[in-house]
């Protein structure tokens, strides 16, 4: 009952993260008007459940790359009290149309529940430095960077051509661009909760190593599936409105910059911020047009919530760590 009860969680989690990082995918495409929001949350919510099928490098950070599975492996609670430090943050930051990141919640819902069980030593330091921290860091920059490329590589091939031409070409390139967006999401995303719940499958003994089961798959796919179809217009409106005015040929030097890190990431196993990649593109794409036409106000708030996710999340998941103990949940 308790592995069902922490699975469940997971799912919830899950469901969470797609309804709110669904505008990862589908902001640019939806405040540039080239879809309506009915037809860019279903193309996302396909595209995300195609991409959580491909890889699991990502889920196997999560599962053996944060804490050290040998020395929690006795810990029922932890992934339970990880989840809801995640989900609570996921709540309050939803609540108040913030972009911050769901994967890094999970993340500091982990590292919390772990240190409050067994100390600093349950984590795994060198797995976190190369494929957490350093990520986090360097996936805005990359975002960024990538962000301007892209726009001025556009705008040096397309000189000669016609605003008007322009824009119509690149409105029907977007919906590309969106789509490639939605799958790079499910590709590093979805794989996360899978981590985590093979990560609880190894805590209780139903599997002997950290490999992510098919029908774990299935489950956590069809979870960020039906998230995305949700939906969360409120941080739609913030990544596709109060950072920078997007036209159709921003929406897609935005959605491809970001694609391309994020699909790297996940190559590489790295369980990046999907939010904190996309919305670095769009900064990146909106100075290339000059930067006052960036509104940095927002930039400023964004980096504060990217930089309290993790602490937050973790002080969360310690809190419900005590909390499942006092209760009597072993």
């Amino acid at each position: 009952m308790i592995i069902i009860l922490i699975i469940i969680v997971a799912l919830i989690f899950d469901f969470t993260n797609g309804a709110h990082d669904c505008a990862n995918a589908i902001a640019t495409v939806v405040s540039t008007k080239v879809l309506s929001p009915r037809t860019a949350v279903i193309m996302a919510a396909t595209l995300n459940l195609i991409g959580a099928f491909l890889g699991t490098k990502v889920a196997n950070t999560l599962g053996s790359g944060i804490v050290h599975p040998d020395i929690v492996a006795n810990c029922q609670p932890l992934v339970l009290a990880a989840l809801i430090g995640a989900i609570g943050w996921n709540l309050f930051t939803w609540h108040f149309g913030i972009p911050s990141s769901s994967s890094h919640a999970l993340i500091g819902g982990l590292m919390g529940a772990a240190v409050t069980y067994a100390g600093f030593s349950s984590l795994n330091g060198g797995s976190i430095l190369t494929k957490i921290l350093l990520p986090l860091v360097l996936s805005p920059l990359a975002g960024f960077g990538m962000g301007l490329l892209v726009m001025f590589l556009i705008m040096f091939l397309c000189a000669k051509c016609a605003r008007n031409k322009l824009n119509t070409a690149f409105t029907r390139l977007q919906v590309l661009s969106a789509a490639f967006m939605a799958t790079s999401h499910g590709m590093n995303d979805a794989q996360k909760t899978m981590g985590v719940i093979t990560l609880a499958l190894f805590i209780f003994n139903e599997i002997e190593t950290i490999a992510v089961p098919l029908w774990v798959k299935c489950l956590c796919a069809t979870f960020m599936a039906l998230g995305t179809a949700m939906g969360g217009w409120k941080i739609v409106k913030t990544m596709g409105h109060k950072i920078f005015k997007l036209e159709p040929v921003h929406g897609f030097a935005s959605e491809t910059s970001a694609a391309l890190v994020i699909s790297g990431a996940s190559l590489l196993g790295a369980p990046i911020s999907t939010t904190h990649t996309i919305t670095a593109c769009i900064f990146g794409v909106g100075s290339t047009t000059r930067l006052t036409a960036v509104r940095w106000g927002v930039a400023g708030h964004l980096i504060i919530a990217w930089v309290l996710t993790i602490p937050a999340s973790g002080l969360l998941a310690a809190c419900s760590f005590f909390l499942l103990n006092a209760v009597g949940f072993a």
